[in-house]
């Protein structure tokens, strides 16, 4: 969405560690996973609460299976719920919480660029609704493809948005 973060960089193309999946112990393929810097996030979702005139709510660190972090934005009686990826600096916004995402995306608010000027993208639902046939999938591994098929998963917010096991 324009103005709140780039969805280009997040591109077609899956890079590792987007699904949050490392697949079974003892495969490195492609070494550890990144690691979203957690008080960077802490950092924006403060700016942004403040940006829009609420409080941020308690950040809920990413736990095994959890590919994501969770946070809220309070504004009087509304809780925007925000997810942060614990691989890649990717922020969305959902309608409610989960452990795992398949639709229930939100648009990005107008204060989601509190996000984008610390360094986030910010992922539009439209971007995040693109059905992964339309998606360069090819850095996956065989045990994330296992999971797609097992959860049924077909879009991209799904593969990036999970709680596999």
């Amino acid at each position: 969405m324009a103005g709140h973060g780039n969805d280009d960089r997040t591109g077609r193309t899956l890079p590792h560690g987007a699904s949050g999946f490392r697949g079974p112990k003892g495969t490195p393929r492609d070494g550890p996973l990144p690691v979203t810097d957690l008080r960077a996030f802490r950092g924006a979702l403060y700016a942004a609460a403040r940006s829009a005139g609420g409080e941020a709510g308690e950040v809920e660190r990413q736990t095994y299976p959890l590919s994501f972090h969770t946070a809220a934005v309070v504004l009087r009686e509304d809780e925007h719920v925000v997810l942060c990826h614990a691989h890649l600096p990717w922020i969305a916004f959902a309608t409610e919480r989960r452990n795992w995402y398949t639709g229930q995306f939100g648009d990005p608010p107008p204060w989601a660029s509190a996000f984008a000027e610390a360094g986030f993208d910010v992922l539009g639902r439209e971007h995040l609704l693109t059905p992964l046939a339309e998606v360069d999938t090819s850095s996956l591994s065989r045990a994330e493809w296992h999971n797609v098929r097992t959860y049924g998963v077909d879009t991209l917010g799904g593969v990036l948005f999970n709680a596999w096991a």
